[in-house]
């Protein structure tokens, strides 16, 4: 059996982190001449200071000192302008960055969550922000300096051998403390991060029933197991910290005793006569430029081990994204699963099971069975949103798992079991949250009965509904996700338990909605546990355990599950008719 394209691979044509930075190149590039240009040009202090020692004060010559200093003032204003224009140009990079990567980001992190590969979407986002933050913080500067670090001590050889080699020992010192910072703290930070997001997770997860948290005085249980997460969380955290600290008190007493111990060798080179005091103060500012790169990457390794953490899950994320799928056009045509299975992790049993089902243009299917028969799952499976699908599922001439929903979703309406609203007005939620077109959104509204409510609230349809529409009822709520559904005459329109919730208008309207949209040629798939619907019904589907029991018309259907129920037929073979022939597909 074909596998649907839900879990497709990112064309090569798509946003990577990598693909991004290579087209960041030529800004690294600058970025990386200016950085050139202030390691050079920070030679200044030391070549001044030589001049200081071994010329003026020798010469006792105001006229030189003045000179000198005018040229070292000149040069330090090229040092800032170097430095300043890095700096925004890694600015400017990580801005471009963002561009590049946030809609894909968004996209996959969402399509991450649904296919439920991450549980935790909004961690994507945040990824991409500590990547940024990296690009424009002081490790990405150490990163840009640690490569001229030789420039110092090449200098330091040509004032004297033995500086030279003192200032290699110290590099390797501090590149050492480097290594075992991140031998030893990226797992332990890794645990430290994962745990906190656990914790936050599920803290999140629960306050969406805050109501019935507080209704019937769960918050002490829930805070008990909360405070569980965070204590695992706190002491993964103060064990990455200690670690970190250790290494970094490790740190500053090399980084201490190199500057007494170079300015110990220089002074012994001064006695023997092989350096002069000038020489001497100038290789310990050396020094101390050419480690301050290695130190800085020491002490802001927690923030390079974090972003370089980021941008692996950032790759890994939008390697695992959404293809880039040409525009859809409009499907039309009949729908039809073939032999199709839908899963979930964890559990071998198939939630759906072989199934073969055809929907027609201007054809009521209304799916029956039992609670836990697969009824809700078979709807996303029609809608080519579930996410681990084995079969066909095809629209027209169109594979729904692998279409771009962007283009495909206004041919859809779906209204799901569990409703959820938007932030915004009555008529953004009806709009689908895009531009309001005012005779669209009233079409769909008197189309779910729900104009003359509407028109009753205090703005109509530019009333405020809250945060999930808290300011609604629950009737009102399945209303207007009905009329979100049926806006823009969708070509297939998929409805689980539209009637849930509402009353006997809410019913009638539901009725006469579904009427007006066979008769404009709308494919539509309805579950429900009333009867009421079946008298507008072409097909029925009648679902167990996952298994299609019967598919065919209504009224053969009918007289079949009659029959089940009085125990004169015997449930017959998914995919089979009242008569006990294949349905054909």
């Amino acid at each position: 059996m074909a596998e649907t394209p839900n879990t497709a691979r990112r064309t090569p044509d798509q946003h990577g982190v990598a693909t991004a930075l290579r087209g960041l190149a030529l800004a690294f590039a600058s970025a990386g001449v200016f950085s050139l240009v202030a390691n050079l040009l920070m030679l200044t202090p030391t070549l001044y200071m030589l001049q200081i020692y071994d010329r003026v004060l020798v010469s006792r010559s105001e006229l030189t000192l003045l000179a000198v200093s005018l040229v070292a003032l000149f040069l330090f204003g090229l040092v800032a302008v170097a430095e300043w224009a890095r700096a925004r140009l890694l600015v400017r990079i990580g801005v471009r960055l963002d561009a590049l990567l946030a809609r894909p980001v968004f996209d996959a992190s969402f399509a991450s969550h649904w296919q439920a590969r991450d549980a935790h979407p909004a961690r994507a986002l945040g990824d991409l922000t500590e990547l940024r933050q990296f690009m424009t913080g002081q490790g990405m500067l150490a990163l840009f300096d640690a490569p001229w670090a030789p420039i110092y001590i090449g200098v330091m050889f040509m004032l004297h051998p033995w500086l030279g080699g003192v200032a290699i020992g110290f590099v390797l010192v501090q590149a050492a403390l480097a290594w075992l910072g991140h031998s030893r703290t990226t797992a332990p930070a890794h645990a430290a991060a994962r745990a906190q997001g656990e914790a936050d997770g599920y803290l999140q997860g629960k306050l969406r029933n805050v109501e019935v948290v507080e209704a019937m005085g769960m918050l002490r249980p829930l805070q008990r197991r909360w405070t569980t997460r965070l204590d695992k969380a706190i002491q993964a955290r103060a064990s990455a910290q200690d670690l970190s600290h250790r290494l970094t008190a490790w740190s500053k007493w090399v980084r201490y005793g190199q500057q007494s111990l170079v300015l110990a060798v220089g002074a012994l080179l001064v006695l023997d006569g092989g350096l002069s005091p000038g020489a001497m103060i100038a290789a310990n500012v050396l020094m101390t430029r050419a480690l301050t790169p290695i130190d800085t990457l020491v002490g802001s390794w927690r923030s390079l081990a974090g972003a370089r953490a980021a941008y692996r899950r950032l790759e890994q994320l939008l390697a695992s994204g959404p293809s880039a799928t040409p525009d859809t056009g409009s499907p039309g045509g009949h729908l039809v699963l073939r032999a199709v299975s839908a899963f979930v992790d964890g559990r071998e049993q198939p939630l759906l099971q072989d199934a073969h089902l055809t929907l027609e243009p201007g054809q009521l299917t209304v799916v029956m069975g039992p609670s836990g028969s697969g009824k809700s799952t078979l709807a996303r499976v029609v809608l080519g949103i579930w996410p681990q699908v084995k079969g066909e599922v095809r629209w027209g001439g169109l594979v729904l798992g692998g279409a771009d929903r962007a283009a495909l979703g206004p041919q859809v309406g779906y209204l799901p079991q569990d409703v959820s609203l938007f932030e915004g007005t009555i008529a953004d939620n009806i709009a689908r949250l895009g531009p309001v077109d005012s005779d669209m959104v009233i079409a769909a509204a008197r189309s779910a009965g729900l104009h003359d409510t509407i028109l009753r609230f205090p703005q109509g349809y530019d009333t405020p509904i809250g945060p999930g529409g808290g300011l609604l009822s629950g009737g009102q709520r399945q209303r207007i996700a009905l009329a979100r559904a049926l806006y823009g005459q969708p070509a297939l329109v998929v409805l689980d338990e539209p009637n849930a919730h509402l009353d006997d208008a809410g019913e009638n309207a539901l009725l006469q909605a579904l009427e007006a949209i066979k008769a404009r040629g709308q494919t539509v798939l309805l579950i429900s546990h009333r009867a009421s619907v079946l008298k507008l019904a072409d097909q029925l589907v009648l679902l167990q355990g996952g298994r299609l029991q019967w598919q065919g018309p209504r009224d053969q259907g009918l007289a079949w599950l009659t029959a089940q129920r009085d125990g004169a037929a015997a449930p017959l073979h998914p995919g089979a008719s009242a008569a006990g022939q294949p349905q054909p597909v």
